[in-house]
């Protein structure tokens, strides 16, 4: 047996109205009746299955209600079976462009109302139930995005940390040789910046220049294996005592790599080839040129500024511009003359680095 729908019956003639709803009522439906357009419009809020309305009537003819029930989100899928006498071609067809469902003829045959009706409920049926099915799929995918959101956004939070812990064991790894040098970790800090004033004035990418930010300070983390008696000699050092100072570059190097971190790694080049010389004088290694690895090239401009203007037992801090200037002649000898370029253009940045991060 069929399920029992509601149906809303349109017709300006009471007795075509009744006619309808005796038949509806022998098929197991209830009939709602509307005597003209206005009424069938307000009556299209108590939610009928479906719509019968007759073409020819006073004030709003059946083409305009069929045009209005689709307007509403309401009647946007609702069926609508136009009952009309008229069989033309053109009458049927601006009954379609308004939104009509299908067709049937007066008068009508009760068989024919069934089978019409019948098949539109059930294509309704359908729909209704695919729309059910794509709600529930929206709900199930929204709660699931939102969970799956949480948890990236834990997982990124939990990177984040782990980052920043990774992070911070680095950088105080690093103070533990600048602490045994210097006493000071000011130095390493500086380093950091300056490198990456350095970085982005040469136009890397800003991973690269946040690369060189973490690694620079590593330069000298080899001084952890170099004697006390020699570091920390308050005058200047003799060739054998020199010799050993040379080493804390392999040992920097041998300390940070091998690692599967790209940051530790960064720091092994710096380390190893930060006190490389231009023009091949340098060392441990006596590369020339671009032979040196570049951000080795970019921390010897850097650590030879800083250098200079830091106070050591065998010579006074020199002045920004005295510094500056050193700098400046040391381009194509000592440094690489490109990064010295960068370096004198970006003079501003540095000494605001230089300023928020003093001893």
């Amino acid at each position: 047996m069929e399920r029992p729908v509601r149906v809303l019956v349109v017709d300006d003639e009471a007795i075509n109205r009744m006619v309808l709803a005796d038949m509806l009522d022998a098929m197991g439906h209830t009939a709602e009746e509307a005597c003209d357009g206005f009424e069938a419009l307000a009556k299209l809020k108590l939610g009928p299955d479906a719509v019968l309305v007759d073409l020819m009537m006073p004030g709003m003819d059946g083409f305009e209600v069929t045009r209005r029930i689709r307007q509403d989100p309401q009647g946007a899928l609702i069926p609508i079976i136009v009952v009309t006498g008229l069989a033309g071609r053109e009458d049927r067809l601006r009954a379609v462009e308004a939104g009509a469902s299908d067709f049937i003829a007066k008068p009508v045959d009760t068989t024919e109302l069934r089978v019409r009706l019948s098949s539109l409920l059930k294509m309704k049926e359908a729909q209704d139930a695919l729309r059910r099915y794509q709600a529930e799929l929206e709900e199930t995918v929204e709660r699931r995005t939102a969970a799956l959101r949480e948890a990236l956004a834990e997982m990124s939070e939990a990177h984040r940390k782990a980052h920043a812990a990774y992070t911070f064991t680095v950088q105080r790894m690093a103070l533990i040789s600048e602490y045994k040098d210097e006493g000071t970790g000011a130095h390493i800090r500086r380093m950091g910046e300056f490198c990456a004033v350095l970085g982005r004035g040469l136009h890397l990418p800003p991973g690269e220049v946040e690369m060189l930010r973490l690694a620079g300070p590593m330069h000298d983390v080899g001084k952890m294996g170099i004697p006390d008696r020699v570091l920390l000699k308050p005058g200047e050092l003799d060739p054998d005592e020199w010799a050993i100072m040379k080493q804390h570059t392999i040992f920097g190097h041998r300390i940070l790599q091998g690692s599967a971190s790209e940051l530790l790694e960064a720091g092994a080049l710096i380390a190893l080839s930060h006190h490389e010389r231009w023009d091949g004088s340098g060392y441990p290694s006596g590369l020339a040129g671009e032979e040196i690895p570049l951000w080795g090239r970019v921390c010897a401009v850097a650590d030879c500024f800083d250098a200079l203007t830091m106070a050591r037992p065998y010579k006074p801090a020199y002045s920004n511009e005295f510094s500056r200037d050193e700098v400046a002649r040391s381009a194509g000898s000592h440094l690489d003359a490109r990064v010295v370029d960068v370096f004198l253009t970006q003079f501003d940045a540095i000494v605001d680095a230089q300023r928020r991060f003093a001893e």
